[in-house]
């Protein structure tokens, strides 16, 4: 499965400035090289649309990025350029979205990149349910071969899920979505310290700031993806993310009578919440069952072109799509994991010192604020005061981490924000993240 690494192609990155029009509707011309035909989805910062080149009307897809939009901010282009950079690495590998051109005026930003006919392959594998062992090893192979070649040439994926997984017009598997990608000179030590993805496919050493391996991170996501071929739900799936994550580390999923007990092995491997016992790719790559051949012919696809490709699900994490670059601050960075879904009667940190310590000072903090502590027979930590009642609970998530969690069970609509910057003043000497 190794592929050559060839040399970087020609590439152009045109930062154009003009007062001319620079329309984006369907049937714009584009700086006198392409046209929008139609539009194939929109999200809240960005158009796409299936486009044709005016030069050899070649169909492509044409992400448009209105600079104009109060969300960007002046970073904006350098950022831009620095993904571009990690892209221009990659193209021309089969199994990778292939980005042509990126160009801009004064109001807007454009991404020319390759038109996927297939559309998602999530799409596909909602219809089915699952796949076969057949098919889910044909899209496997074609996953873990663009990995490989990311990693030979320094860079991480970091958001591998079905959601950024294309299909060209025969069928073959296309990465996408290269926004939190990491490139060499992110390094520090040979580690990566930024907190990004979507939780369900994230590996749990990503979340903890502490360094990691983007390359082993990749291989926890594989493992996911591949349980989701062929088991069609998630390993572990839960709103309250804190739940999920101690799942993770408990090993805590379930594999259906119908997956193989050496696809199980590999799975197991994959998602093993230690990354230096876990699978890397090039481990996976040499195991019987992925070199086992795939007789899996893909059908032809027979969705309208573009159908399904970049649709945006605003509310939704795992709606981010291929090369939404100007999300990469709000929505896609994890140090917030543990506050998803929280109000102000919720509050959680996570430490690294030990329980005992923790305990002492979560009740010298209570004393030094005026509540009374009380411990819990079935553990935990009381504070009163006055009808207020909170409950502070010590979960261990792995070795030297901790989840700390308070929450208020009673007089809740007497808990003010003033009263939480107490706890939080006095607590700051232990929290690594909140």
């Amino acid at each position: 499965m190794d592929v050559k690494q060839p040399q970087p192609p020609p590439f152009t990155v045109k930062i154009r400035r003009t007062t001319s029009s620079d329309g984006s509707g369907s049937g714009s011309i584009i700086l006198g090289k392409y046209q929008l035909v139609r539009l194939l989805g929109r999200g809240s910062f960005a158009k796409v649309y299936l486009g044709r080149c005016l030069d050899d009307n070649t169909e492509v897809a044409v992400k448009v990025i209105d600079k104009s939009s109060t969300a960007i901010d002046a970073s904006m282009e350098p950022r831009i350029i620095r993904e571009v950079s990690a892209m221009r690495r990659l193209n021309h590998h089969p199994n990778i979205l292939e980005l042509f051109e990126v160009m801009a005026t004064k109001t807007k930003i454009y991404f020319v990149m390759e038109l996927a006919h297939g559309g998602e392959l999530f799409t596909k594998l909602n219809r089915r349910g699952r796949f076969s062992e057949s098919t889910a090893r044909f899209y496997f192979h074609h996953l873990v071969s663009a990995l490989h070649f990311c990693h030979q040439n320094g860079v991480a994926h970091r958001d591998i899920k079905p959601q950024n997984l294309l299909l060209d017009k025969e069928g073959h598997l296309k990465i996408s979505d290269f926004g939190l990608s990491a490139l060499p000179e992110q390094l520090q030590n040979g580690l990566l310290y930024t907190a990004c993805g979507t939780p369900a496919y994230t590996a749990p050493e990503v979340v903890y700031r502490r360094g990691y391996d983007g390359a082993k991170a990749d291989a926890w996501s594989c493992g996911v993806i591949l349980f989701v071929f062929l088991a069609g739900s998630l390993p572990f799936d839960d709103s309250n993310l804190p739940n999920m994550v101690k799942a993770i580390h408990r090993r805590e999923y379930k594999f259906p009578d119908w997956v193989s007990k050496s696809a199980q092995r590999i799975i197991n491997r994959l998602l093993d919440p230690n990354p230096e016992t876990r699978y890397g790719i090039v481990e996976l790559m040499n195991t019987p069952w992925f070199k086992k051949s795939s007789s899996m012919k893909p059908e032809q696809s027979t969705k309208r072109f573009g159908e399904g490709i970049l649709e945006k699900e605003s509310k939704q994490m795992e709606s981010i799509n291929a090369f939404d670059l100007i999300l990469m601050c709000s929505g896609l960075d994890l140090s917030s994991i543990f506050e998803e879904e929280l109000n102000k009667k919720e509050m959680r940190f996570t430490t690294n010192v030990e329980v005992k310590v923790i305990e002492e000072k979560v009740m010298n903090v209570g004393i030094n604020a005026g509540y009374r502590v009380e411990k819990r027979k079935n553990g935990g930590i009381g504070l009163v005061k006055g009808r207020s009642v909170l409950l502070v609970e010590i979960l261990e998530l792995a070795k030297e981490l901790l989840l700390v969690e308070f929450k208020v069970v009673n007089g809740g609509s007497e808990f003010e924000d003033r009263q939480w910057e107490e706890l939080k003043a006095g607590l700051k000497e232990v929290v690594v993240s909140w």
